[in-house]
C-alpha cells in the first residue's frame, strides 16, 4: 500500500477484527483507523490515496468479516462521535451512538424513537441499513445526516437523497456517516419506557439474544414498499421459509441455524467466517429448492476469504 497520512487518532496495521464483531469471526484490517474528531477524519480522507479502499465499521452487530480480512482502511468511530442532542421535536445522534441509548435518552425527554430500542448496533449502521422493528423504520423518522465523503468533504444530506428502501440506502462509496437527525413525536416518558420494556420482553422470548448472532440473517423476501414499510397482507417470513426447507438447527463446523429462531445464523463455538457464510449459502440453496424463493443476505459480508491472502503470499514467495 502507498504511504498513508499521519492522523492524530490511532492508525493500527493488521488489527484483528474478530473481537469487534458480534459473531467473533474474521481476519484483520490491513489498517484500522480511529479518528480523534471530525477534523482528523476529514484530513485523513483528504490525504488518502483515492485508490485505497475505505470501509466504515460500526459495532459489528450485522457483519461477517471474512477470514482473510479487509484490505485498505477500516474506519471505526468512537468517543466524540456518540453524542445525543435533543431540541424540540428533533433528536440528533452521533453515528457511534448505540441505537438503544438513543431510544432511551429520547424517551426520557418525552420523544418517541422507541423503535430503535431493540435494534442492535449503532446509528450509522441503522441509517445505512434503514433498520426497523415492529413496522417502523429509520425512513419514517430520519430528517437528515451529516457525512464525510471519500475526499474528506463534510456535508449534510436530507433523508430524501438517500433512497432509503427495505434494509438498504444509497450512501456514497467510502463515505462515513457522522451523525443523523430524527423527527421524534412527543410521548409520555413513562409510557414510552413501558413500551420499550414490552418490546425487549418480546424480543428475548422469541430471539436467541444470549447467543453469538448478527441479528436476522436474511431479509424477508417480499411484502415491503419502496420506503421499507411492511405490508402484512403479502409479507413472507424468511424464518418460515428456512424452517420449511428443513434448515432449522442445521450445522456446519461451528456454525448453526439457531434452534430458537431459524433466521439467526449463530457461532455456536469455534466457527470461522467460512463456516458461517457457507452455511448461509446452503440455506439459500435449500430454500430455493423447496419454495422457489431466493433469500437475500441481510448480514453484510465483507473482506476476502483466507485462501486469497494465502495464495498471494505463496505467489510472493515464488518471485
Amino acid at each position: 500500500m502507498t504511504a498513508l497520512p499521519t492522523p492524530r487518532g490511532p492508525l493500527t496495521p493488521d488489527r484483528p477484527l474478530a473481537d469487534l464483531t458480534w459473531l467473533r469471526v474474521g481476519g484483520p484490517a490491513e489498517w484500522f483507523f480511529q479518528p480523534a474528531d471530525e477534523a482528523d477524519l476529514s484530513a485523513f480522507l483528504a490525504g488518502l490515496d483515492p485508490a485505497v479502499p475505505v470501509f466504515p465499521m460500526g459495532v459489528g452487530s450485522n457483519l461477517i468479516v471474512r477470514d482473510g480480512g479487509i484490505r485498505g482502511v477500516v474506519i471505526r468511530l468512537g468517543r466524540g462521535f456518540n453524542g445525543i442532542e435533543i431540541a424540540g421535536e428533533t433528536v440528533t445522534a452521533g453515528a457511534a451512538a448505540l441505537d438503544a441509548h438513543v431510544a432511551r435518552r429520547a424517551a426520557e425527554q418525552g420523544r418517541d424513537l422507541t423503535f430503535l430500542r431493540t435494534i442492535p448496533g449503532s446509528i450509522g449502521g441503522a441509517v445505512t441499513m434503514n433498520a426497523g422493528c415492529y413496522g417502523t423504520y429509520v425512513a419514517d423518522h430520519l430528517a437528515s445526516i451529516r457525512l464525510a465523503l471519500r475526499d474528506g468533504t463534510i456535508e449534510e444530506r436530507p433523508a430524501e437523497a438517500l433512497s432509503l428502501a427495505y434494509r438498504s440506502s444509497q450512501i456514497p462509496a467510502g463515505a462515513v456517516i457522522l451523525s443523523a437527525t430524527f423527527r421524534a413525536p412527543s410521548g409520555d416518558p413513562a409510557e414510552l419506557t413501558a413500551r420499550m420494556e414490552a418490546q425487549l420482553a418480546k424480543r428475548d422470548e422469541t430471539q436467541p439474544t444470549k447467543d453469538r448472532t448478527a441479528g436476522s440473517t436474511f431479509r424477508n423476501p417480499a411484502g415491503f414498499s419502496s420506503t421499507g414499510r411492511a405490508d402484512d397482507t403479502h409479507e413472507l417470513k424468511a424464518w418460515k421459509l428456512i424452517e420449511e426447507a428443513g434448515m432449522r438447527g442445521v450445522t456446519q463446523g461451528g456454525a448453526i441455524m439457531n434452534p430458537k429462531h431459524a433466521n439467526f445464523l449463530t457461532n455456536s463455538g469455534g466457527a470461522t467466517a467460512q463456516d458461517l457464510e457457507s452455511l448461509g449459502e446452503e440455506v439459500r440453496k435449500r430454500v430455493y429448492a423447496s419454495s422457489g424463493m431466493t433469500l437475500e443476505w441481510e448480514i453484510m459480508r465483507v473482506g476476502e476469504p483466507a485462501h486469497s491472502q494465502e495464495a498471494e503470499r505463496r505467489s510472493g514467495d515464488e518471485l
